[in-house]
């Protein structure tokens, strides 16, 4: 089986990399028997097929992992992956704290990135959530009626901006700061900006 080709801005991202260094190094040869494309992106590895994104890797304080970008359409057939938080819709997790999990587990990792290779070429998609499905937080609802050009303003947005904004307001579990995040993007919003958006 052949090892697809290193990629120096990936060496140098496990060589300034404070930790999990040797769990890097482990996942980076597993999925490079694999026969994927390694690149840097998001400033972590990330490996792709026919220049679409299969498995990222990436540190966490408590832990390391291979990141899935279509792992929900993964069969799972050892229930070891991940949903980071309820929010994430495609991508799953498999989590490593040490080298010997890693060990351990190369023919079932091999398997799921193979699985995921398949999914790529079958053109699968993950089926996302629409923004309807995400609940209008009553405070946002009120400052719609009270400024309808708000209303106008949101619905005009990207659905990846709406659902942002969405999450970030119904994020809080009091009114008020629910109130207090809407109050500071309105002007935002009716800039027809984005969350991040300067």
């Amino acid at each position: 089986m052949t090892t697809s080709k290193m990629n120096a801005k990936v060496d140098r991202f496990i060589g300034r990399a404070d930790k999990w260094q040797e769990q890097f190094e482990n996942l980076r040869m597993i999925v490079l028997g694999c026969e994927l494309t390694e690149e840097l992106k998001w400033g972590v590895p990330c490996y792709t097929f026919q220049d679409s994104n299969v498995v990222l890797i990436h540190g966490f304080r408590e832990y390391c992992a291979l990141l899935f970008v279509k792992g929900a359409l993964l069969k799972d057939p050892q229930g070891i992956l991940i949903q980071q938080t309820e929010n994430v819709q495609a991508a799953r997790q498999i989590r490593f704290t040490n080298v010997q999990q890693i060990l351990e587990m190369e023919t079932t990792l091999k398997a799921y990135i193979n699985e995921a290779i398949e999914v790529e070429q079958a053109g699968l998609k993950v089926e996302l959530k629409k923004n309807t499905e995400y609940a209008i937080p009553e405070e946002l609802q009120s400052k719609f009626d009270e400024m309808p050009d708000l209303k106008t303003a949101f619905e005009a947005l990207t659905p990846g901006r709406q659902r942002a904004y969405l999450l970030h307001f119904t994020d809080p579990k009091q009114s008020k700061t629910r109130v207090s995040r809407i109050e500071k993007y309105t002007q935002h919003i009716l800039n027809g900006k984005g969350l991040n958006d300067n």
